[in-house]
């Protein structure tokens, strides 16, 4: 245990606390000395007891309204996290969708590069049989042809 000498409304005091705690608990006693100076001079002479006291309430006063915001900072934060939970969960099905739609369009653009290929095959195979049915045409209507 470590021992700090503090001065309060003037006056010396002795207080024992952890090691280490030490700068803590002299911050603690000038916030409120602060106070009680800051309270003694707008109420003036209203006696030390009632002022240590009015110190105390304003002291809690301000550690309940800091609690009440933290709380409320909490529900916030918990909402927002719900809500980036939310979020999260509706990019990821969207994700999938479009990812089902990708290999869906895919299998579609194969079969038509299939049959774009089958149905140019088709039609130089047409194309030929159509070249050969003119030649074989054009042969026999040749006046220079003998046979006919």
């Amino acid at each position: 245990m470590a021992n700090v000498n503090i001065k309060f409304n003037g006056k010396d005091f002795l207080l024992s606390c952890e090691d280490g705690q030490e700068e803590h608990l002299e911050e603690l006693s000038m916030h409120l000395n602060k106070k009680f100076d800051e309270l003694k001079s707008s109420l003036g002479g209203i006696g030390e007891n009632k002022l240590l006291l009015i110190t105390s309430i304003k002291v809690m006063d301000e550690y309940f309204e800091t609690r009440k915001k933290i709380n409320e900072k909490k529900e916030e934060l918990k909402m927002l996290s719900n809500k980036f939970r939310e979020l999260k969960s509706l990019v990821y099905e969207y994700k999938e969708k479009k990812e089902i739609e990708i290999k869906k369009l895919n299998e579609e653009q194969d079969k038509f590069k299939f049959e774009i290929e089958k149905n140019r095959e088709d039609f130089e195979k047409i194309i030929e049989d159509a070249a050969d049915q003119i030649e074989d045409f054009v042969q026999k209507a040749n006046p220079e042809n003998p046979i006919q």
